[in-house]
């Protein structure tokens, strides 16, 4: 799947109405309770999940949009924030304690998908996370939009998984699924 810049570009000014403060709490706090130094969101566009982040906790954001980065280097230029494809992410093997996405990889087709799932657990140290629209795994939500089953997929993958629970069961149909996993 061709990157669309014209949509992520409509997608990124749309951003900040989007902000959900008590998911950017739940990471902050996931991530203080594990005691990361590090973390690295993949597809951040204007890094609204990082800016709870404290100043011990290294922050990294990852996206192909460079005009959501700017935004996001504008509202928290102590962050890291790099123009980058997931099947190529620009860190060490093993040299971020933290990482994430956030509704990312509902979007990847399938090589695309597998080649980011790669790239994740290199670049992570100890954990990783996905909170993604859970459902029937490739069932099309809308456009290239679609469900994945990411606890089935990260099986494959040399890792642990530590929890796979909905993140909002109260909202139907936002059937997101946050599965946390240690890296083994």
């Amino acid at each position: 799947m061709e990157y669309d810049q014209a949509y992520w570009s409509e997608y990124a000014k749309g951003n900040e109405a989007r902000y959900n403060g008590e998911f950017a709490a739940f990471v902050r706090d996931l991530v203080s309770s594990l005691r990361c130094g590090s973390v690295l969101e993949i597809g951040c566009s204007t890094g609204i999940d990082l800016r709870l982040m404290g100043g011990q906790v290294r922050v990294f954001g990852a996206d192909l949009n460079e005009g959501a980065l700017v935004a996001a280097r504008a509202k928290m230029p102590r962050g890291d924030f790099r123009v980058c494809d997931i099947a190529a992410l620009p860190f060490e093997d093993s040299s971020i304690d933290f990482v994430f996405t956030h509704q990312l990889l509902n979007y990847l087709d399938d090589g695309a998908l597998e080649a980011g799932m790669a790239e994740m657990r290199r670049v992570a140290r100890r954990y990783i996370m996905s909170c993604e629209m859970h459902g029937a795994d490739g069932q099309v939500i809308s456009g290239a939009y679609r469900y994945r089953d990411m606890h089935r997929r990260w099986l494959g993958h040399d890792v642990r998984i530590i929890s796979n629970v909905e993140m909002h069961p109260e909202i139907e149909p936002d059937r997101a699924r946050f599965v946390l996993i240690k890296v083994l």
